[in-house]
């Protein structure tokens, strides 16, 4: 089916996509691993979690990021989900050539070998179960088996507009 509507685009440019989604917000997760060649960590607003039963995640990464090969081949990950307080290892996650584990205070290793953030209000662990290879893309579905999350509830960060935002009581429209 052929959209004609004036203002509808068929067959999208990279750039005119990109520019629809900067105007949805997401909340905003760090995926770290360790496949065998040291740890990695990316940050991603793709997290979404699909099913309760078994409990399922999925999330994207992206051909251009550093860190995709490692997790893409990785049997396990652990998914942070990030608060505003968190910003920095957002930042710190996003940032290209840099080594994101060289500040050994940061992280952590879990009892099962995976590279994790222990400051992070919440994080999943998840064992791969899927890769599916989609566009420039690989999406992953994670089966999650352990969960940490503390007793205060942050205000989530959320990434809109290229910029860093949070969530807060004043931010609540409906009651």
């Amino acid at each position: 089916m052929t959209m004609t509507d004036p203002g509808t685009h068929v067959g999208l440019e990279p750039e005119e996509f990109k520019a629809a989604f900067r105007q949805h917000p997401a909340g905003v997760a760090v995926i770290t691993a360790d496949a065998g060649h040291g740890p990695v960590g990316m940050t991603a607003t793709s997290v979404i979690s699909i099913s309760a039963e078994p409990p399922l995640l999925v999330f994207s990464t992206s051909d251009q990021s550093s860190s995709s090969p490692s997790i893409r081949s990785a049997e396990t990950v652990v998914v942070h989900l990030l608060g505003a307080d968190d910003v920095d290892i957002a930042r710190l996650c996003a940032t290209s050539g840099i080594d994101r584990f060289a500040d050994r205070s940061l992280w952590r290793r879990l009892p099962t070998g995976e590279p994790y953030f222990p400051e992070v209000a919440a994080w999943i662990r998840g064992r791969v179960i899927d890769r599916r290879r989609l566009g420039s893309s690989t999406l992953i579905t994670g089966h999650a088996e352990q969960t940490s999350s503390q007793d205060a509830t942050p205000s989530p960060l959320v990434y809109h507009d290229r910029r860093w935002h949070t969530l807060d009581q004043r931010s609540q429209l409906i009651g």
